[in-house]
């Protein structure tokens, strides 16, 4: 995983702009505060990527479980900051608004967790379905599956609401599968 750069970039001004746009006061508090935690870890991170990244290999075999926490919420550069955070900024406000703060809070903690674990199972299944080792040592950092997750939550809430992906009307049902064909095929790992 390379190192990249911080400070003030290109995609955290967009995703500032972002922000100020919708209005903090608009913002229920604790999508604000995922936003708020995301941005001053990339801007301070922890430890270097290297070091949070979720990995079968570190996670698993060098018991270094804090990388359960820590992962979701560092991200590879501004950009997957960028990306992820409007996305949690809209699922956020029409999610917190319709289950409250504190459910909201915890469905975020939950799945914080709970998307890493998941990931972990799938790599091993990797390693052994293919009898491919490297497969354990994938590293992932970000909160991608997390968004993932409330999308699908967001579906259930919302039933029968038609998404744009990339310009096409798509069943809000099916849209967060499409989406992820096509961020995979756009951006592979």
């Amino acid at each position: 995983m390379e190192r990249r750069q911080r400070g003030v970039s290109a995609g955290l001004l967009l995703l500032l702009y972002q922000i100020s746009q919708v209005g903090f006061q608009n913002i229920p508090s604790v999508t604000l505060g995922v936003l708020v935690l995301n941005i001053f870890l990339f801007l301070s991170p922890l430890r270097p990527l290297t070091e949070v990244c979720l990995s079968v290999n570190e996670a698993v075999h060098r018991k270094n479980w804090q990388r359960l926490l820590l992962a979701p919420f560092h991200h590879a550069d501004d950009w997957h900051l960028y990306y992820n955070m409007v996305s949690m900024l809209w699922k956020g406000i029409m999610l917190e608004r319709k289950l409250k703060s504190i459910w909201f809070a915890y469905i975020i903690t939950v799945f914080s967790v709970l998307i890493g674990v998941v990931y972990m199972v799938l790599e091993v299944l990797l390693v052994i379905i293919l009898d491919d080792p490297s497969y354990g040592m994938n590293c992932c950092v970000g909160f991608s599956g997390v968004l993932f997750a409330l999308k699908v939550l967001n579906n259930h809430y919302n039933p029968g609401r038609v998404s744009s992906v990339f310009g096409l009307p798509i069943s809000s049902k099916y849209a967060c599968w499409v989406e992820l064909v096509a961020i995979h095929l756009i951006a592979p790992g």
